[in-house]
């Protein structure tokens, strides 16, 4: 068997959509119209990766308004927003480049999603030749939606995380039963968790204990055959071409990390400047089993960020130096993470959203391609 390889989940989104959420905040249109172009860059987006090989597919996340808050809100802008939340809530992250996202806040329960990830497996089930796979937001994320101090009135804490994990299992499961092969969960706070950043106060509250065992709450549902496909996303961050916690010491979050119970993880690597130490520390620290399942470690060997496109050869010595750490029938290939996973983001350092689309398609040949003459050395 080759060395498996895998997408996290999003790519850019053409310009015309990302005008077409913009206007639908603004009332020049309707949700109808707004879905139909979600629809024409959705199918564009499998094709395109049908075409260049990608054995398992997404939509690449454009009828999604980000990665984050695909359940609770229809834009970024909060137009569509879900009951028993306000605009107001803190920031997710705050930018190397300055910018920042900012979440909902929860103002009361009961929480309930307003829309499944299920939704799109099914619509891209009826389009794609090949499997597909589907990104999902982990209940970690989610739980910043709770102010940090204080409580809601008549809604507990506990009762909130209750309702949150019940709502992201469901989430996962219906998933799989649209037709999903592979269920990602995306853990880009797990890094942020330990930046301590002044200006965004939740980054200090140590809180990425709680993070590993509130999505182990939602993972431990599972059997450990389901397990095998449940993976778990972790990057530094993907937006608008920069990033949010690369400065992180990596060790604080992959010594932790695979204490959560997937079978799989997607990890940021290819941009790091000690790679080499990365795979050491994923070889020490991931599982052989994991209550019943052992851990593949799908390795970042493309970086989304810059429009600079790897050469196979690249990808291959890169998965070649891994499988030194990593044992290769536990090593598979990623990209360092979405390409773009918020549904306005221009793509500054690329010069437009539709060019970086191009690119991504390169970038991903080329993991492809690199992962297969990885096989063929390490004879997999």
């Amino acid at each position: 068997m080759s060395i498996p390889t895998e997408l996290v989940g999003s790519l850019p989104r053409p310009m015309k959509l990302q005008e077409a959420y913009e206007d639908y905040d603004q009332g020049k249109i309707d949700f109808g119209q707004l879905q139909a172009e979600q629809d024409k860059a959705a199918e564009d987006s499998i094709r395109r990766l049908e075409e260049t090989g990608e054995p398992t597919v997404t939509d690449g996340e454009q009828r999604e308004s980000s990665f984050a808050t695909y359940p609770i809100t229809d834009t970024l802008a909060g137009t569509g927003l879900a009951d028993n939340l306000a605009g107001d809530g803190q920031y997710f992250a705050i930018f190397d480049d300055g910018h920042h996202r900012q979440l909902p806040r929860l103002t009361g329960g009961p929480f309930r999603y307003k829309t499944f990830a299920s939704e799109f497996v099914e619509k891209n089930k009826q389009i794609a030749s090949h499997p597909v796979k589907q990104a999902v937001i982990a209940p970690s994320m989610l739980m910043l939606l709770h102010p940090l101090e204080g409580e809601i009135p008549d809604y507990s804490r506990e009762q909130f995380l209750s309702d949150l994990c019940d709502e992201c299992e469901k989430d996962i499961r219906q998933c799989f039963a649209a037709g999903a092969v592979r269920v990602s969960i995306d853990f880009t706070e797990g890094r942020l968790a330990n930046k301590n950043d002044s200006r965004n106060p939740w980054t200090g509250k140590d809180m990425l204990d709680d993070f590993i065992e509130l999505n182990n709450r939602v993972i431990d549902r599972f059997s450990a055959e389901e397990r095998k496909n449940i993976g778990i996303h972790t990057c530094p961050g993907g937006d608008c071409d920069s990033v949010h916690s690369k400065e992180v010491p990596y060790e604080k979050l992959l010594t932790k990390m695979f204490n959560i119970n997937a079978g799989y993880f997607l990890i940021q690597c290819s941009s790091e400047e000690d790679k080499e130490k990365v795979y050491k520390l994923c070889g020490e620290n991931s599982r052989e089993d994991a209550n019943g399942v052992p851990q593949v470690c799908f390795m970042g060997v493309i970086n989304p960020l810059t429009p600079e496109v790897e050469t196979a050869e690249q990808v291959k010595n890169d998965l070649v130096t891994a499988a030194k750490y990593i044992p290769v029938e536990r090593l598979g290939a990623t990209d360092d993470c979405g390409f773009s996973p918020f549904s306005r983001d221009e793509k500054p350092k690329h010069g437009s959203p539709d060019f970086a689309r191009d690119v991504a398609m390169q970038k991903i040949s080329a993991r492809l391609e690199g992962a297969r003459l990885a096989s063929e050395e390490l004879g997999v």
